[in-house]
């Protein structure tokens, strides 16, 4: 079965309900840990997503650059 591809912003509206979940103390020990696997899968995407279009601002910005000298 083929996963449904996360948004940024869906990701962060995860992560923000599982800290949630957690400071109000409203998750039990058997979900703790899956709730916290989870939330590290969502923070490594959001990390590569924002390194992704770092990059491709960069790039573009650097495009633009050429252009203007051209």
């Amino acid at each position: 079965m083929e996963k449904k591809k996360i948004t940024y912003k869906e990701a962060i509206e995860e992560i923000e309900e599982i800290v949630s979940l957690m400071e109000n103390e409203e998750l039990d020990v058997d979900d703790l840990t899956v709730k916290v696997k989870r939330a590290a899968q969502l923070l490594k995407f959001c990390k590569e997503k924002l390194y992704e279009t770092e990059n491709e601002v960069d790039k573009i910005m650097k495009d633009m650059e050429k252009e203007q000298k051209a």
